[in-house]
């Protein structure tokens, strides 16, 4: 037999070398990693699972429907777009709600983060018993908008309430604020404006990374206070600003406990305290229309969210960032 005609036999793999098993036992140690991350991650996911995602696709699908409570979710009609043409062109208390809450919000927002950057300056010293002011102004954040909370302020701006009662002494008339249509919601911008503590906390965690240094060089040039306030503590607190601006932005959008105490659910007097969640609560809980409800909560989510990435499409051009530049 020549060596052509010999059969070939197959060469057999070399064995793994050391190199081989140890990426064997790193990928190993990465996939036990990744499944105890997961294990851990569970609870969390089930809860977005069951609380959020899948009771925003049911109210997605609700807002098509004209759903009732009272009935089956499967009996319920598919009505399409007829919920969303109502809200535009059939309701003029949504409408009115849309402008309420605007109003609460531009006026609203901007003071209570005036009031929170003024606050925090002052708080800022190395001041014997100073963490126990901060603590105090802190206070009224902590009760967030809680009922009892509206249910305080709400008998403090009563025509016999407190407020009245401490004009009285300067010899001022009183005013039923919260049951006049004019002092209603400012009433309501007051009590959110109050609770400042939150972005208060933050602007200071800010100002405590504010180089002294920047303060001193300024000084030796003869800036004055005001200089100093607008030349480097705006820029240099530019990103906490946006990071307050964009949360309280939300959450001023979002206000429902205090206009819902206030005005007993009615969003009255007259409607001035008519906030678009408190239209959407009754639409829901009290006129029984979830199908509607659901359509004004996904346009809620839509425009709050066209909000939101307008704040960060106009932050480039403010925001400033000490660590890199065009960030």
């Amino acid at each position: 037999m020549t060596m052509a005609q010999m059969p070939v036999r197959p060469t057999e793999p070399a064995p793994p070398g050391p190199a081989a098993h140890r990426r064997g036992r790193e990928v190993r140690r990465r996939r036990r990693e990744d499944l105890a991350g997961y294990i851990f991650l569970s609870p969390w996911l089930l809860g977005l699972m069951g609380v959020t995602a899948i009771p925003m696709l049911i109210s997605l699908y609700l807002s098509f429907t004209d759903y009732s409570p009272l009935i089956d979710v499967m009996d319920s009609q598919w009505v399409g777009l007829d919920n969303y043409e109502r809200m535009f062109t059939a309701d003029p208390s949504y409408w009115h709600a849309v402008r309420v809450t605007a109003t609460f919000a531009l006026v609203a927002v901007p003071l209570k983060l005036a009031a929170a950057l003024g606050v925090a300056l002052l708080l800022n010293k190395a001041l014997r018993g100073i963490s126990l002011f901060r603590g105090l102004f802190y206070l009224p954040s902590l009760l967030g908008g809680s009922v009892a909370l509206a249910i305080v302020w709400r008998s403090m701006f009563n025509r016999e309430g407190a407020f009245n009662s401490f004009l009285a002494l300067f010899g001022i008339e009183g005013q039923p604020w919260v049951n006049d249509p004019t002092w209603a919601l400012p009433t309501l911008m007051l009590l959110a404006i109050w609770q400042f503590g939150a972005p208060m906390v933050i602007f200071l965690a800010g100002l405590k990374q504010v180089p002294s240094e920047l303060y001193e060089a300024a000084a030796v040039d003869g800036a004055g206070a005001w200089r100093r306030f607008a030349n480097i503590t705006l820029p240099m607190l530019s990103p906490v600003i946006f990071f307050n601006l964009v949360l309280e932005t939300i959450h001023g959008f979002q206000g429902f406990t205090s206009a819902f105490v206030l005005s007993n659910g009615t969003g009255g007097p007259v409607d001035t305290t008519l906030m678009y969640t408190l239209h959407l609560y009754n639409a829901g809980f009290v006129e029984l229309n979830m199908g509607y409800a659901s359509a004004m909560a996904w346009v809620f989510l839509v425009v709050i969210g066209l909000i939101t990435v307008l704040l960060f499409s106009t932050g480039r051009f403010w925001v400033h960032y000490s660590d890199s530049e065009g960030k």
